[in-house]
């Protein structure tokens, strides 16, 4: 008789994320909001991670992200951090 060598109900961090967002033992999305400050005029603009749309800077108009397939890439220079969740 096999024995099963991961304990599955105390899984690993690092084996939760590697999982689907439906097949963790807690469900949890991947996307999250992000702070994200303009190189430009230093505005602070909150976006979402995976935006479909290109995101402009409110005050100077600058692009701030481009839409990919999945996550928005972030325009060169601009600092970003993740907001907490609640």
């Amino acid at each position: 008789m096999p024995v099963c060598q991961t304990d599955l109900l105390h899984p690993s961090a690092a084996s939760e994320r590697r999982k689907h967002k439906k097949k963790r033992l807690v469900q949890s999305p991947n996307s999250y909001f992000l702070d994200v400050k303009c190189a430009a005029c230093a505005n602070v603009t909150t976006i979402f991670s995976h935006a479909s749309t290109v995101v402009l800077c409110t005050s100077c108009n600058s692009v701030l992200c481009q839409p990919t397939g999945g996550r928005a890439q972030l325009t060169q220079g601009c600092a970003f951090r993740k907001k907490p969740d609640f």
